[in-house]
């Protein structure tokens, strides 16, 4: 993998890092939930570029027709980087983030994000840990 992949990777790895300590924290507090939407948005666009390079660099999938997320999350699932169609929802869930200006938004999903989503990044974390050491 190119040096552009190493540092979104570790982008990606460092904001899931980051977003987890939400679960330690007060969800009912503003300032939290607003810090959790940020984070799981950065964490959720990095993760789909990160999915990106993978499907390119590693197995040359390259038949996307825009590279949107939604068409690299449906070719990540084929090739086995994700495992769960709850990917779609964190996607809808991120498209409504991105207008929510009184963090309505998020305290609908902040307790999806928490118990669910971060898992579901740290299984793809994983999956793609193990792809690097046997490439």
């Amino acid at each position: 993998m190119d040096a552009k992949f190493e540092r979104r990777f570790k982008s990606f790895c460092n904001s899931l890092d980051a977003l987890a300590e939400a679960r330690q924290r007060d969800l009912s507090d503003s300032f939290v939930l607003s810090g959790t939407s940020a984070k799981f948005s950065i964490t959720f666009d990095l993760s789909w570029k990160v999915m990106k390079d993978i499907l390119v660099q590693y197995y040359s999938i390259t038949g996307f027709v825009t590279g949107s997320p939604r068409e690299v999350l449906r070719e990540s699932f084929k090739a086995k980087l994700i495992s769960d169609d709850a990917w779609m929802d964190m996607l809808k869930v991120r498209n409504e983030l991105a207008h929510d200006y009184d963090c309505e938004v998020v305290r609908t999903h902040c307790n999806t994000i928490v118990e669910k989503y971060i898992d579901l990044f740290y299984d793809f974390k994983n999956t793609i840990d193990e792809l690097l050491k046997v490439g």
